[in-house]
């Protein structure tokens, strides 16, 4: 009976793949290459043939490609279509790019439930900013059964791998006793750790905390620290809360040095009101008018009295209509017009960035 031969065609297909396995990573580098020196439509060129070979890392660079429209023009249909290739085979960035191009509608229709199913998949590869995301869904209850159980859950999960919003998510939950017996040690701790990676919300948070002296000692110097902090990064109640700490509009000073100091706190709570009313804070916009009105930190300009105080009379402010209609009765013809015409073009501006 002759001998059975053994087949060779496994063999050689496995030897021709990890040829083919070689080669495909040598020409993924170098697009790595292309892509790092600012090269992206070279990198574009050599990754493409490379995705629709099947090469996972290939496969999701490429959608980052579509993604930001570098080397190619940004199409972001296109850039899910390779997201999801790669996250198919079990990519965790493209998972969670995916998912939050689901959870935000980018591509294609908004849809939360699969936004959630593809985090999920990230998140249980350990991926922290899926494990966040997943943790807020579950907070809103968007895609997936509100648990705030669930929420906290994945919080830490992420925060434990340093996530820094996820850090601060813990701290408020903490804080408020959400999901959890309220421990004001760990919301400070947990704050205090995303505040230091330099989160803006959690460099509020902190702020917050030492001016009311909730779980740290008060403390008025660190509170502006941290708002200063989160306010040079354009964060509105910062800048708002900063501004207050500086504003003595109310407070009548007792000598000539004592009012000179106030001037300069008055001018820097100025500057602080201006950046957060033009971003639409509306009791910044009132406090700002009212500086205007006074001239209290800057120059008195009924014109910027009314701007001000009209922009916050138009988000329903009811102190503001009646301060504008003051202001505005004592203003000529053209003055009224000059600051209706700005107010127009800043509303504009607004709605049209």
């Amino acid at each position: 009976m002759p001998l059975e031969r053994r087949t060779l065609t496994g063999l050689a297909i496995a030897l021709l793949s990890a040829l083919a396995g070689i080669a495909q990573a040598q020409t993924f580098e170098t697009g790595l290459a292309a892509y790092q020196r600012g090269d992206s439509e070279t990198a574009f060129q050599v990754w493409r043939p490379l995705a629709q070979q099947g090469h996972i890392e290939a496969q999701f660079r490429l959608g980052v490609l579509y993604d930001l429209g570098q080397g190619v023009t940004q199409n972001l249909s296109e850039a899910r279509k390779w997201y999801r290739s790669a996250a198919e085979l079990c990519h965790a960035e493209a998972q969670y790019n995916l998912a939050v191009m689901l959870d935000t509608g980018e591509g294609a229709a908004q849809n939360s439930g699969e936004a959630a199913a593809w985090y999920r998949k990230a998140a249980d590869q350990g991926y922290p900013r899926a494990q966040y995301n997943l943790g807020v869904l579950y907070l809103d209850g968007r895609g997936v059964a509100q648990s705030d159980a669930e929420a906290m859950a994945l919080f830490r999960r992420a925060a434990e791998q340093g996530d820094a919003h996820a850090q601060n998510s813990l701290g408020v939950m903490f804080d408020q006793g959400q999901g959890t017996t309220r421990n004001e040690l760990e919301a400070v701790k947990w704050i205090r750790l995303s505040a230091n990676q330099g989160y803006a919300e959690a460099q509020f948070n902190l702020g917050v905390m030492y001016e009311v002296g909730s779980a740290v000692p008060l403390n008025m110097a660190e509170a502006a620290r941290w708002y200063a902090l989160a306010a040079e990064q354009g964060h509105v109640e910062a800048q708002f809360n900063l501004g207050a700490m500086f504003d003595v509009t109310e407070h009548v000073p007792q000598s000539e040095a004592e009012a000179e100091r106030q001037q300069r706190r008055a001018a820097l709570a100025a500057q602080l009101y201006r950046r957060a009313a033009e971003q639409g804070h509306v009791r910044a916009q009132f406090n700002l008018g009212l500086m205007y009105e006074t001239g209290i930190g800057v120059a008195q300009d009924d014109v910027q009295a009314y701007l001000w105080f009209d922009l916050a009379a138009a988000q329903g402010d009811s102190a503001a209509i009646e301060t504008r209609e003051t202001v505005a009765a004592r203003m000529t013809p053209p003055q009224l017009a000059a600051a209706r015409k700005i107010a127009s073009e800043f509303n504009s501006s607004e709605s049209n960035p």
